[in-house]
């Protein structure tokens, strides 16, 4: 497991989905993950400093986990299973860890709020190198959007190669600023 932050928070455009990318702590590698608009809105809530009169979904869970005796020790994003991510959140109470089973946006933005570790499996991240590489990336010409809608327009199906070419084509402009 490799500890990864939250490095952006943006739009795909072809899926109209959100996207959250993680980056290794101490490389280059990312691992982009995408996630719902109401995960999308608490990250980026937190990660904004906006304070709101009533608790959030994650806000209520993170309150939960504290006056129950626990605490998060680290989030594990473990796996991508036909184009779905699993993560485990780690939770410490009484000396006793329970591995509790989570989708990876909601451990997230739980994880952002106590600031627990954010860890991702070796293999699910991409190396920037390996991809720049990697198959055709005549979309990458100056000035073209990456495509990144498929046949079945499920952005969750893409394989693991066409992640890294997507990786590889990003330019900062293709990433706007969440706002609420």
């Amino acid at each position: 497991m490799v500890e990864v932050t939250v490095s952006r928070l943006g739009l795909d455009s072809g899926s109209n989905s959100f996207v959250v990318i993680l980056q290794e702590k101490e490389g280059d590698r990312m691992l982009p993950i995408w996630i719902g608009r109401a995960e999308a809105e608490s990250i980026a809530v937190h990660l904004d400093h906006v304070q709101r009169a009533r608790p959030m979904t994650h806000d209520l869970a993170q309150v939960l986990i504290a006056t129950l005796g626990g605490v998060l020790h680290h989030v594990a994003i473990t796996r991508v299973e036909e184009g779905t991510f699993y993560a485990e959140m780690h939770v410490v109470q009484e000396g006793t860890t329970h591995v509790v089973d989570a989708r990876p946006s909601d451990s997230i933005a739980i994880a952002i709020r106590v600031n627990a570790p954010i860890f991702a499996a070796e293999d699910l991240l991409a190396e920037h190198e390996e991809v720049a590489g990697a198959g055709d990336t005549s979309e990458a010409s100056e000035g073209a959007t990456p495509d990144l809608s498929t046949d079945a327009g499920d952005a969750h199906a893409r394989s693991v190669e066409q992640l890294q070419r997507y990786l590889a084509q990003l330019r900062p402009e293709d990433f706007g600023k969440f706002r609420l």
